[in-house]
């Protein structure tokens, strides 16, 4: 096997449209996991327009390629997967059969070490550095808008009857209740990134849009079009105004949920959940064959999903001074999160501190 490696952009067409071939293929050929549109190269080649230390390896055997790796390398020789703390899904992109090497791969590179969290299921070879294992929900749309539906019904009757409910009332209050799934207008956008943002801020969440490389790659995803891949702005209107958004990649297979967001205004109608269930509707008409709802335990997620994902965290790693140094560093506050999020008698307090400081934070920005 020979591993080169190499800028995103310097990567030829055929590279391209074979890392894509194996994409297309994967749910055949047992690897569902790998049609997620973070593993896709418009995902690695967006992340190299904001980030200069984004990388791919490719390996080929009897000339042929093989498997795409991509990730990011510090000066250091730490490697991270690419956009690790906003992709939800992370690993190596192969053909059937493929097997690798996780360290052999990590001295291919020039990597001392590997770090990832959202790890695909499947990824033998990195899971032997994993350090947890996490549920990502998902929407099941392959039987169709009405098969979804009736998965839910049967599960929770109460929450799908009270949610299209809210609906109605919505539109007799508000006027014509209006969805469009793929949205051009990047004024729309820019409502959702503020949305968003003030979200994280009321909730006491770190603002991923306060770092610009963040906003920059969601309207280089919103300008990618492709069959393959594309960025999907998602809208729900009431009366001519939008009131709940979602933006989000997907790929021929697989929608993700990214940046869900609502004006607070219409809380009482539950506008994401709303949202959430047309863009089912219309997903499936397009084919998806399941929205990925994202690593993490939420009432909503738990209240829309159909079944779970498995998603691991974690390194791989050479006996460099550098990996150790960066695990010493990063293990005990992974330690720390994973233990608060994974107990509900620590998340609750903890989560409820965070609004707390969030509204206190939002009364001084006000003065």
């Amino acid at each position: 096997m020979e591993v080169t490696v190499h800028r995103p952009g310097e990567l030829t067409a055929a590279d391209r449209a074979a890392w894509t071939a194996m994409q297309s293929k994967a749910h055949l050929n047992g690897s569902p996991d790998l049609s997620n549109p973070f593993l896709a190269p418009e995902f690695t080649l967006a992340m190299a327009r904001v980030r200069g230390n984004v990388r791919v390896a490719v390996a080929r055997q009897d000339g042929e390629p093989a498997a795409y790796f991509p990730f990011q390398r510090s000066r250091t020789g730490v490697g991270r997967a690419v956009g690790l703390g906003v992709s939800d899904c992370q690993g190596l992109v192969h053909r059937p059969g493929f097997e690798w090497d996780a360290r052999g791969l990590l001295r291919d590179c020039g990597l001392a070490m590997w770090e990832f969290d959202h790890l695909a299921a499947g990824q033998d070879a990195f899971e032997t550095g994993a350090s947890g294992r996490f549920a990502s929900p998902v929407m099941d749309l392959d039987e169709g808008y009405e098969g979804y539906l009736a998965r839910v019904r049967a599960r929770s009757p109460k929450f799908l009857r009270s949610t299209l409910a809210k609906g109605r009332r919505l539109s007799r209050d508000h006027g014509e209740v209006r969805y469009v799934h793929d949205e051009r207008d990047p004024d729309v956008l820019r409502r959702l990134i503020a949305w968003k943002s003030a979200q994280y801020r009321r909730t006491g969440r770190s603002d991923r849009f306060a770092h610009d490389w963040i906003t920059h790659l969601v309207h280089q995803l919103f300008h990618s079009r492709g069959h393959s891949f594309a960025g999907v702005l998602s809208v729900l209107y009431a009366g001519g105004a939008p009131i709940a958004a979602h933006f989000g990649p997907r790929s021929e297979r697989v929608l993700v949920c990214w940046f869900p967001a609502y004006d607070p205004d219409f809380a009482r109608y539950s506008p994401g959940l709303l949202l959430h269930l047309h863009m089912a509707e219309a997903a499936a008409a397009d084919g998806i064959a399941h929205i990925d709802l994202g690593r993490g335990q939420k009432q909503w997620k738990d209240s829309l999903k159909t079944r779970e994902l498995t998603v691991s965290e974690g390194w791989v790693a050479l006996r460099h001074p550098m990996a150790i140094g960066h695990r010493v560093h990063r293990a005990p506050v992974r330690a720390l999160r994973n233990t608060v999020v994974g107990r509900p008698e620590l998340f609750g307090p903890a989560d409820r501190l965070l609004k707390r400081l969030g509204k206190i934070r939002a009364g001084r920005q006000n003065d």
